[in-house]
C-alpha cells in the first residue's frame, strides 16, 4: 500500500567514485606522459642510469627539506577549503529543511572517513617535514605523504559532489523517515524497557518531517512538501504491522510524553485512552499531517489533495492490520479536514477530500467479512457524509453537497455489490441528505442530491433490486413534474463518461451507460405526475416497481 522511497540508481551511487577515478587517471596519465617525455626526449642527457621510475623516487635531502613544508601547507589549505564549503552548505540545508541535517551529516561514515583522511594527510605531511635529516631521507614516508597529498587534492571535487548529493532534499527526507521508523520500531528488538528518549526521538522525527513539509509549502516547493508528507505517511504505514511485536512499555505515556506540546493540554483521561488503545504515535503522526494540511490550505491548496491521499493510505494500512482504533483515528482526521475545508469555503479541497474519504470507505467494504467492526465503522462514515453535505448546503456550497451525495451513491452501489450488512443503513442515510432543509425552497434547491438518488435507482433496477428502487421512488414522489422531468432529461443527455474539464476523479457524476439509461426511463415512468404530462415529455411505457 505504501512504497518505500526509491533507491538511488547505480549510476548516481557511483558518481563520486567515478569522478575520483577519472581525475586520478587523468592526473597520473598527464604526469607520466610528460615525465617520460622529459626523461627520454627533452633531457635524456641528464636522465641518469636509474631508469625513469628510479629517478622519480631518488629523493634529494635539500630538495625534500624545501618541498615538504609547502606540501604540508597545501594539504592544510585543502582541509580548510573542505571545512569551509561543507560547513556553509550543511548550515544552509539545516536552516532550510531541519536541524537534524547536521546530526545526520556527522553520523555519516563517508563524511567522517573523508574529513578524517584530510586530517591524517595534513598531520602526515607536517611530521614528515621534520623527519628529513642532513643525510637521512625517509623515502617510504615521503612517498606515502606525497600519495596522501595527491589523494587529498583528487578527493576534493568528488567529495563536494557527494556532499551535495547527501544534502539532496529527497535523500534527507528519506534518511529522516528511516531514522524515525527505526526509533519507533527498531530492527534489533530487545526485551529491555523502552526508554523515554527513544519515544521522544520518534516524536521529534515526525515533527521534523512535518516541519520540512510546512517550510516547503511556505516557499511554494511542492515536490519537497510532497516528499515530506509521503515520508510521514510511510513511517505510520510501516509502523502499523510492526507495533504488535513492541513491548508494552513502548505504549506507556511517561512524563516526557505527557509534557509534550501535543499532549500537555489534553485531559488525563484522553491520554490514558491513547495509551490503552496503543495509538499515541499514530495520533501524533496524524496530528502533524493535519498541520501540513492546514498550512497547505492557506498557502498551496492543491497540496491538500496529496495530504488527504496520504491520510487515506494510513487508514487502509490500519484496515490491513486489523487496527480498529487507528482506523477510527484516521476517520476523525478526515472529518477534521472536511471541517477545515468547509470553514475556509474551499470547494475544491472539499471535493478532493471527499474523493479520498469515499475511497477509504470502499477499502473498508473490501475488508474480510469476518471483521466485525467494519459494518459499524461504515455506517458512521455514511452519517458523516450526510452531516457534511447538509452543513455545506447551509453554507451555500451546493456543489459540495452534490459531491457528497454522489459519493454516497457510489458507496451504496459498492455495498450492494459486496452484499455488505451496512448497505441498508447507507441507503437510509443517503435518502436523508435532503431532509434537513428548513423551507420548501431549500428542499427544492437540492437538485444534485435528487439526481444522485435517481442514478442509484437505475442501478437497483438493473440489478433486480426493485424494493430499493421503490424506496427511492417513495422518497421522490412529492416532487413537481417539472423538476422530475428536468432531472430525468439532464441525466439522459449526458453521453460522455469523461468530464469535460481536467479533474482527479476523471468521470462525470451524471454519466449512465445505455442499459442504466433505459432503467432510468422506467423509473421516471412510474411517477403519476410525469404520466399526466404530454406524451412527448413522458418516459417509456409504465414499469411497475414491485418488491423483491
Amino acid at each position: 500500500m505504501a512504497s518505500a522511497p526509491a533507491a538511488s540508481s547505480p549510476t548516481r551511487q557511483r558518481g563520486p567514485a567515478f569522478i575520483l577515478a577519472l581525475l586520478a587517471a587523468f592526473a597520473i596519465s598527464a604526469f607520466l606522459a610528460f615525465w617520460l617525455l622529459d626523461y627520454f626526449v627533452i633531457d635524456a642527457a641528464h636522465a641518469g642510469s636509474k631508469g625513469p621510475f628510479g629517478q622519480l623516487f631518488d629523493y634529494d635531502v635539500e630538495t625534500m627539506q624545501n618541498a615538504l613544508g609547502t606540501l604540508a601547507q597545501v594539504i592544510a589549505a585543502v582541509l580548510g577549503i573542505a571545512i569551509t564549503v561543507v560547513s556553509i552548505v550543511v548550515q544552509l540545508a539545516a536552516n532550510r529543511y531541519t536541524s537534524r541535517v547536521t546530526d545526520m551529516f556527522f553520523r555519516d561514515r563517508t563524511n567522517l572517513a573523508v574529513m578524517g583522511f584530510f586530517v591524517v594527510a595534513c598531520s602526515m605531511a607536517l611530521w614528515v617535514t621534520f623527519g628529513v635529516g642532513k643525510v637521512f631521507v625517509p623515502q617510504a614516508t615521503i612517498t606515502v605523504a606525497l600519495l596522501m597529498a595527491t589523494a587529498s587534492l583528487l578527493l576534493l571535487v568528488p567529495y563536494f559532489a557527494y556532499v551535495f548529493d547527501f544534502l539532496d532534499p529527497e535523500k534527507v527526507i528519506a534518511r529522516l523517515g528511516a531514522q524515525t521508523l527505526d526509533s519507533a520500531a527498531p530492527r534489533k528488538r530487545t526485551a529491555e524497557v523502552v526508554s523515554e528518549a527513544r519515544q521522544m526521538r520518534a516524536v521529534s522525527g515526525l515533527e521534523q518531517l512535518a516541519g520540512i513539509a510546512m517550510n516547503a509549502l511556505a516557499q511554494k516547493e511542492k515536490t519537497i512538501a510532497t516528499d515530506a508528507t509521503v515520508a510521514l505517511r510511510t513511517v505510520l504505514v510501516d509502523y502499523l504491522p510492526e507495533k504488535q511485536g513492541l513491548p508494552a512499555s513502548w505504549f506507556a505515556l511517561g512524563r516526557a510524553l505527557r509534557g509534550h506540546p501535543d499532549f500537555v493540554a489534553m485531559a488525563p483521561e484522553s491520554l490514558d485512552e491513547l495509551a490503552r488503545e496503543r495509538t499515541w504515535l499514530e495520533w501524533i503522526g496524524l496530528r502533524q499531517i493535519r498541520e501540513v494540511f492546514a498550512e497547505a490550505l492557506k498557502t498551496l491548496p492543491e497540496m491538500t489533495h496529496v495530504v488527504a491521499i496520504d491520510t487515506r493510505y494510513v487508514g487502509e494500512a490500519a484496515i490491513d492490520a486489523g487496527d480498529r482504533d487507528v482506523l477510527a483515528l484516521t476517520v476523525k482526521f478526515m472529518n477534521t479536514f472536511m471541517r477545515a475545508s468547509l470553514n475556509a469555503r474551499d470547494v475544491r479541497t472539499c471535493y478532493n477530500v471527499l474523493h479520498q474519504y469515499r475511497q477509504l470507505a470502499e477499502a473498508m467494504l473490501r475488508a474480510p467479512a469476518t471483521v466485525p467492526w467494519i459494518t459499524s465503522a461504515l455506517e458512521e462514515v455514511g452519517a458523516h457524509f450526510k452531516y457534511y453535505a447538509q452543513l455545506a448546503h447551509g453554507l451555500g456550497l451546493g456543489f459540495v453537497t452534490e459531491t457528497a451525495a454522489y459519493d454516497l451513491c457510489a458507496l451504496c452501489e459498492r455495498a450492494s455489490d459486496a452484499a455488505a450488512a451496512c448497505h441498508d443503513r447507507l441507503l437510509s442515510v443517503f435518502l436523508e441528505i435532503d431532509k434537513e432543509a428548513e423551507t420548501v425552497a431549500e428542499e427544492r434547491a437540492l437538485r444534485g442530491v435528487r439526481k444522485a438518488q435517481a442514478k442509484l435507482a437505475s442501478f437497483y433496477l438493473l440489478s433486480g433490486q426493485t424494493a430499493y428502487a421503490r424506496a427511492i421512488y417513495d422518497d421522490m414522489a412529492g416532487e413537481s413534474p417539472e423538476r422530475l422531468r428536468s432531472i430525468r432529461d439532464e441525466l439522459l443527455s449526458v453521453t460522455s463518461k469523461q468530464f469535460w474539464e481536467v479533474v482527479d476523479r476523471g468521470t462525470n457524476f451524471d454519466y449512465l451507460d445505455d442499459a442504466r439509461k433505459e432503467k432510468l426511463r422506467e423509473f421516471f415512468a412510474q411517477f403519476a405526475a410525469l404520466a399526466a404530462l404530454p406524451p412527448r415529455d413522458r418516459g417509456t411505457a409504465p414499469y411497475r416497481v414491485t418488491g423483491t
